[in-house]
């Protein structure tokens, strides 16, 4: 396992292959497509934006309330394919790393390697897991979207597996 912490996402990146086993801290950001929607009319009204995108890290999850003595609820991923009209965009404007489950686009997987990031999926189906290796949580913007509004968290040592690298490596496609 390899342990990473957010803040280090873009330097990391480069040693990351696919099919890599990390653990990862940090600071990381949930957003589904409705705050997705929202970033990008953002950014073309030139808006501040609820997160700085350079280096960020997303996490495509709507996570559940939050049972008492814990921080979050369930919190498992989300198709990650339902973003892919938006991330481009944002990986051209320095978004360092996602977390979700599924394959991506080609513009993506493309958009991946320009950048110099990197796509992590983590298990589905294993959202009561996932909220243990959350410290904190906060809702940070989109707050009328409910379980789709802009949370700012705190992973401490996530599971996820590189999906995409930057180097044009996937665990969905085969390599020449």
């Amino acid at each position: 396992m390899i342990e990473i912490n957010t803040s280090d996402i873009k330097q990391m990146s480069l040693s990351l292959r696919a099919g890599d086993e990390v653990l990862l801290s940090g600071t990381v950001y949930t957003a589904r497509d409705a705050a997705h929607k929202r970033i990008s009319e953002m950014i073309d009204k030139k808006e501040p934006l609820p997160f700085d995108l350079v280096g960020a890290v997303i996490y495509y999850a709507g996570p559940t309330p939050a049972p008492e003595g814990m921080v979050i609820g369930s919190v498992g991923p989300t198709t990650s394919g339902r973003m892919d009209l938006w991330t481009p965009r944002l990986l051209d404007l320095g978004l360092g790393a996602m977390v979700g489950k599924g394959q991506r686009s080609p513009a993506v997987t493309e958009a991946i390697v320009r950048n110099k990031a990197v796509y992590f999926i983590a298990i589905g189906g294993t959202g009561a897991l996932c909220a243990k290796h959350i410290t904190s949580a906060e809702v940070i913007a989109f707050e009328d979207l409910g379980c789709e509004a802009v949370r700012k968290l705190t992973f401490k040592k996530f599971p996820v597996y590189v999906a995409n690298d930057c180097h044009g490596g996937s665990l969905f496609y085969e390599q020449n």
